[in-house]
């Protein structure tokens, strides 16, 4: 049995985690959702109905993206992805609260009348330029090489991009933006952004 990834495919955090599971080379059961109508099969596994969600052949389940790319690199990681983990750790928890909470706001700023998107957006900005700072003095977040962290982060600061690329494309990131268009242009991400249809399940002949 293959493991079956339930995913929705312009989610950051399932792009994150397909982006790792093909890093490893890793063959699974793609299953599309949508979030609108969430398939019992996943939320019998995972209730809170979030994607991505991993079942694995012995039954366990990994609920966040971020177990579902340690796992995957565990099982096979053949460029040394997981390397300067404390810096990494840090990075990513800081994008996956403050810089993903402002790039929410940013992105959904009709749902948060009380301040002007430019706030949300200038918040947001504060850890793009730290990730700026950083690109000027490597190719990737960590050195050289790329790894989990810059799958990690990428596709949120793809998501936070393409809010006004027009605006982005003309901002002092050019660090960033360089990194950006890496990670977009790689068969890692291309493969992992490809559309599929909305998996349902195979009704069951009936037997008379």
């Amino acid at each position: 049995m293959l493991p079956i990834l339930y995913s929705f495919r312009r989610c950051p955090y399932a792009i994150r985690a397909r982006m790792a599971l093909a890093y490893a080379g890793i063959n699974y059961e793609l299953r599309e959702v949508s979030l609108r109508h969430k398939p019992a099969e996943m939320l019998a596994i995972s209730p809170k109905g979030t994607t991505p969600v991993l079942q694995l052949p012995d039954a366990r389940v990994l609920e966040e993206s971020l177990d579902i790319m340690h796992w995957s690199i565990e099982q096979h990681d053949p460029d040394h992805w997981d390397h300067d983990r404390e810096l990494g750790n840090h990075l990513i928890a800081t994008n996956d609260r403050e810089f993903k909470q402002n790039l929410d706001r940013y992105k959904y700023f009709n749902r948060f009348p009380e301040e002007p998107m430019e706030v949300h957006r200038r918040r947001a900005e504060a850890d793009l330029l730290k990730l700026e700072e950083l690109l000027q003095q490597r190719l990737f977040l960590l050195s050289d090489r790329m790894s989990l962290t810059d799958v990690a982060i990428f596709p949120f600061v793809r998501q936070f991009a393409h809010v006004d690329w027009e605006w982005f494309q003309h901002q002092p990131y050019q660090h960033l933006q360089r990194w950006l268009h890496w990670h977009e242009s790689s068969k890692l991400f291309q493969n992992a952004i490809q559309k599929v249809e909305i998996w349902s399940p195979t009704p069951v002949p009936l037997s008379f």
